[in-house]
């Protein structure tokens, strides 16, 4: 078997067995705030950032890891791997994936770049789908098949914790922020090949949380997928709630939460609470 190294970005959630696995390397993004650049997950948490964000005199920006950054990575790679699969977040939303094609073209080792279309805990759960498949006997092509076949068939509902900070980073039109502070609006925000849009709008976040249960129960009585992931942007109490809610009404189910991280948390505020699951993750 050809032995695999696995890339991924800072935006996806390691669990222990991720972060402790000798073969997944993960490559951070940046976030600026007044000028200071830190490293999203070394010296940057998402509490510490919605602190400073409070602070700022400037809007707060994100970086996508360099061309170079990866490049380094790879490089590395062709001594101890055969291959590698880099598996990142939604090319619709960051430069990395574009990062990590570049870097994958200056090197001898076969670099194969999967665009998630997603990020965070999903992300992370498609990665380990794949490291499944290539562990059970797959070859690469069959692999990635697969993964491509899962990912089209996510479905992610999001309430924002800041329209105004999602509309600032450029992830949401400006009509919609307008609209949404007007009529003090909740908006669902959903993706879409992994583009934000508006999927919904109702009048509070009760309603809106009835609103995604209502999709969910939907789909799973469609589709009886066996995960879902519940992410935060700060208080993982929030999670915490809808995880009780969940797996009484769906015990079978396993609920995994996860924070977004503080790149994800620049542009979407500390109250965002999201739901996640494949429909074709059986």
């Amino acid at each position: 078997m050809l032995k695999t190294a696995w890339v991924t970005d800072s935006t996806a959630y390691l669990d222990e067995n991720l972060m402790n696995h000798p073969d997944v390397y993960c490559v951070p993004l940046s976030v600026i705030l007044d000028g200071e650049e830190f490293v999203d997950g070394i010296n940057l948490t998402p509490k510490q950032l919605f602190e400073r964000l409070k602070q700022l005199k400037s809007p707060p920006k994100t970086s996508q890891p360099s061309v170079g950054a990866f490049h380094a990575l790879y490089e590395k790679m062709e001594k101890k791997y055969d291959q590698v699969i880099s598996v990142h977040l939604s090319g619709k939303l960051s430069g990395t994936v574009s990062s990590s094609q570049q870097a994958a073209k200056l090197v001898r080792i076969p670099v194969t770049v999967f665009d998630s279309n997603i990020l965070s805990l999903p992300m992370s759960a498609l990665m380990k789908k794949g490291m499944e498949l290539l562990e059970a006997g797959k070859n690469l092509q069959e692999v990635i098949k697969r993964m491509e076949e899962i990912r089209d068939t996510n479905e992610t509902y999001v309430l924002v914790g800041s329209l105004e900070q999602l509309h600032r980073g450029g992830r949401l039109s400006g009509l919609k922020f307008i609209l949404g502070s007007m009529l003090n609006i909740k908006p669902i925000i959903s993706f879409d090949k992994g583009s934000l849009f508006v999927k919904d709008k109702v009048r509070s976040e009760n309603k809106a949380k009835e609103r995604i249960l209502n999709y969910f129960k939907q789909a799973y009585e469609k589709h009886s997928f066996k995960e879902v992931y519940l992410l935060y942007g700060l208080y993982e109490e929030q999670a915490n709630e809808w995880r009780s809610e969940l797996e009484l009404a769906y015990p079978e189910l396993k609920v995994s939460t996860a924070p977004l991280g503080a790149v994800i948390g620049v542009h979407a505020g500390e109250n965002t609470l999201g739901i996640s699951w494949f429909n074709g993750m059986k």
